[in-house]
């Protein structure tokens, strides 16, 4: 079944020819990077990296200060008795959890071995601590700027303290841009080709049956189905399938995990060696320290400030409860699942064949790792992947469309109109695998943590004076 594969094809070389020039244009400012011992650095990466690390100082180690009180707001809230906003802190951090799981994690882990070696696995460890702290920053802003609206809709992101910033500052036609320009951002990497691209590449693989149009539409139409329900239809999405996601792809893991349980010892040592330069593979050090924390940063996405507009719909009264939740994040994310994922990859040597490849397909070589155990693991991480594609979009096509509510004063009509849009637009996502689309995307996800970051150093003195205030009324 080629379901106009061919016509696709060509169609995908149109628009590659066609928008390649501005994307390249565009990816080579975002994406900008300087030598480092021989490896490429993105600026980007070190702009996230010394924000979660400036934080980390700053809020006083609150990735372990406020860990365990994280926890147990996710499980025993105390804060949201006639409270504003629609969803509770586990919802939430569901719905923003959706979005940072998707097939980075899957995919994204092993090319930063193949690349990096097997020392990217500590470094990218590192950069997700480090994220956490980022992430409680940006979402206790959310929710402190965020606004509700008369229909009782909840409405914020980072948009909102751009622009409460810079009026502050008495600089609001400035503050207004800002936002505005974060904003557009959101849109922009809305559009989440690359989820279903991938999770059909996946399906293909492993039935053998290349349906792109009909895989995309059918998801596509859940997607809509899902986002037109609102953030309440997301979050109680989001609270059912991240922790079925969780079990099932985390669960397939840690089996294979304990069957190679003697060679862990071996694995433990070779990160180690391979993360302090110890191990030629991947550029030594440098390599290993530089292809792990792009790919943390890249998987967790904090700094970025899109969780941030997910969690801005948190039903509380007191903003800083939810900068403690979603801490939680990047230590699932990261710590957690993309640590699993590396641990299966290097236990069963899968990413061996790969090394030093740059063209190497990431979602294949944890498949085959998958596969090296069981024959039929790749229908495990079939159905893992499928879904967190899935969610991953339902996130960003919601992230969007708070960023186009931001534009249009919070209409419900405009609202629809976009989640139709987009949701339309992605049906052709599997069939046009465009590589100029998806680096101009990416580009303009990264692009969102220029602004973000930058607001969020200028509101540090206020952060750091709303924790003090919360951790005296709360004995924290």
């Amino acid at each position: 079944m080629m379901d106009g594969v061919e016509n696709s094809n060509n169609l995908a070389d149109t628009i590659n020819n066609t928008l390649s020039p501005v994307s390249d244009f565009v990816a080579s400012i975002i994406f900008y990077a300087v030598d480092v011992g021989g490896v490429s650095l993105p600026l980007v990466v070190v702009w996230l990296m010394v924000a979660g690390v400036v934080m980390t100082v700053s809020l006083r180690f609150i990735n372990f200060r406020g860990f365990r009180h994280a926890v147990s707001m996710v499980f025993n809230p105390h804060d949201q008795d006639g409270a504003d906003g629609e969803i509770s802190h586990f919802q939430a951090l569901s719905a923003a959890l959706s979005g940072t799981i998707g097939l980075g994690n899957i995919a994204s882990v092993p090319i930063a071995i193949v690349i990096g070696g097997p020392g990217a696995v500590f470094w990218m460890i590192i950069a997700g601590f480090f994220g956490m702290a980022t992430k409680f920053a940006e979402c206790a802003m959310a929710v402190k700027y965020r606004k509700i609206l008369p229909d009782g809709r909840s409405i914020g992101g980072p948009m909102y303290y751009i622009e409460a910033e810079f009026n502050r500052r008495g600089l609001k036609t400035i503050g207004k841009g800002v936002a505005i320009f974060f904003a557009l951002m959101t849109i922009g990497g809305s559009i989440s080709f690359f989820q279903i691209n991938q999770s059909h590449a996946q399906f293909a693989n492993v039935t053998g049956i290349s349906a792109p149009l009909t895989f995309a539409t059918v998801m596509s139409a859940l997607v809509a189905f899902i986002a037109l329900g609102g953030i309440k239809r997301i979050g109680l999405m989001a609270s059912r399938l991240v922790p079925f996601m969780a079990i099932l792809y985390l669960g397939a893991a840690i089996i294979i995990i304990a069957l190679n349980i003697s060679s862990l010892p071996d694995v433990i040592v070779t990160i180690f060696k391979s993360a302090f330069g110890l191990e030629a593979a991947g550029g030594g050090m440098v390599g290993a320290l530089i292809n792990g924390m792009r790919r943390a940063t890249y998987s967790s996405e904090a700094g970025v400030g899109s969780a941030a507009i997910a969690h801005s719909a948190v039903k509380t009264n007191e903003p800083l409860t939810e900068g403690y939740v979603a801490l939680l994040e990047p230590f699932i994310d990261t710590v957690v699942v993309c640590t699993i994922t590396a641990l299966v990859v290097i236990l069963t040597g899968a990413y061996e064949p790969f090394m030093y490849q740059e063209g190497a397909v990431g979602i294949q070589i944890t498949s085959n790792a998958f596969a090296g155990t069981f024959a039929w693991f790749p229908i495990i991480l079939l159905i893992s992947s499928t879904l967190f594609a899935f969610t991953s979009v339902v996130s960003w096509v919601f992230y969007g469309a708070q960023a186009v509510g931001y534009l249009t004063n919070g209409s419900k009509q405009i609202d629809i109109i976009f989640k139709v849009a987009i949701c339309v637009l992605l049906c052709a996502s599997a069939a046009l695998s465009v590589s100029s689309i998806l680096d101009f995307i990416d580009s303009m996800i990264f692009a969102m943590a220029i602004p973000n970051i930058l607001v969020l150093y200028l509101m540090l003195p206020e952060i750091k004076r709303d924790v003090k205030a919360y951790e005296l009324k709360h004995n924290i």
